[in-house]
């Protein structure tokens, strides 16, 4: 399956998963922008909704000391503070989601589709071209959301871990507007963008590598496809087209989450944690880490970031690559 725009890109995979017809790929020119990013806030508010609680669970964990076991953690804020618990800072996260995911999706599909076509313009391979296509299209979309992602993030946190043992008594929020205007109050628009370049660090690449891995699982996946075929010909339908984007979205978000572990803890604890009379900054966040746990500190919270992150990553393709198909313009599927 190609990613990019580029005449003659659908044949040429064709030939390389071995007589499979891969239906054609909706690129940036083929869609009708409005319906996009309409729908597109639509479904990706509701699966942000859906994952919100695994996002609550790694977030309380990778700030508490000592960090218990992720399920008594569950219970923990189910028993103190009910199903509610699991969706402190919500309101804040969709708030900031919708306007951060439509500055992804635009930056993603432009630089795709520009990197895709100048690249086999100039004569590189078509997996090449789509491998490198999607990796520099995930790292301009990592670094553009994170202008809007950063400050969401360091005050949904903030609300996620109030009312646990990490919380400071300094630190009672009414709300996402009272902690905006509290953060901003003590710590200017500078702590509003606390581990903004931790965050760059972290999402960048994982974006760069995500898209990447993804590009690459799904050949390998319709190349063995076109080997156990003998040579034959296959027309999949959009079910199994879907079936196969999941999994390789899968594959990819659960690497993508193991490699930046240690970069979210660290993240995450600069954006949460107050420092008391020092700055805060990686270094003293890093050895603060390893005195309480070691290496093995960093990985903290790992099962429902990795959980949350391989079930974002199929759910997420796949509602992308449906709402694509949704929003193509008449006439060109």
């Amino acid at each position: 399956m190609s990613f990019m725009a580029a005449p003659g890109a659908e044949e040429e995979e064709g030939a390389v998963a071995g007589q499979i017809q891969l239906p054609a790929e909706v690129d940036w020119e083929m869609l009708d922008k409005w319906r996009f990013f309409v729908l597109g806030a639509a479904l990706f508010s509701g699966v942000s909704a859906a994952l919100y609680p695994a996002v609550v669970l790694k977030t309380r964990l990778q700030v508490a000391h000592p960090a218990p076991p992720c399920l008594c953690e569950a219970a923990s804020i189910l028993r103190h503070e009910g199903p509610r618990g699991f969706y402190r800072g919500f309101a804040t996260s969709l708030a900031g989601n919708v306007p951060a995911r439509v500055l992804y999706m635009g930056a993603l599909e432009v630089t795709k589709s520009a990197v895709g076509t100048a690249t086999l313009r100039f004569g590189v391979p078509e997996p090449v071209a789509s491998a490198a296509a999607s990796a520099a299209a995930g790292l301009s979309a990592g670094v553009a959301a994170q202008v809007i992602w950063t400050p969401v993030d360091v005050v949904s946190q903030r609300l996620m871990v109030q009312g646990s043992s990490a919380a400071t008594a300094a630190a009672k929020y009414r709300g996402g507007v009272d902690a905006f205007k509290k953060i901003l109050f003590s710590d200017g628009f500078r702590g509003l963008y606390r581990g903004f370049g931790m965050s760059i660090l972290t999402y960048a690449p994982s974006h760069a590598v995500w898209w990447a891995s993804y590009s690459l699982s799904q050949r390998l996946i319709w190349g063995g496809i076109g080997y156990h075929m003998g040579g034959g010909e296959l027309r999949p339908g959009q079910g199994t087209v879907v079936v196969v984007q999941g999994i390789s979205a899968a594959v990819a978000g659960g690497a993508s989450a193991v490699m930046t572990m240690p970069l979210d803890t660290i993240k995450t604890r600069m954006q949460v944690l107050d420092g008391g009379d020092e700055r805060t900054t990686i270094g003293r966040t890093v050895r603060s880490l390893l005195r309480e746990g070691g290496w093995g500190a960093c990985y903290r919270g790992l099962g429902p970031r990795w959980a949350s992150m391989t079930l974002s990553a199929t759910t997420m393709i796949t509602t992308y690559e449906f709402l694509k198909r949704l929003s193509a313009k008449e006439g060109f599927l």
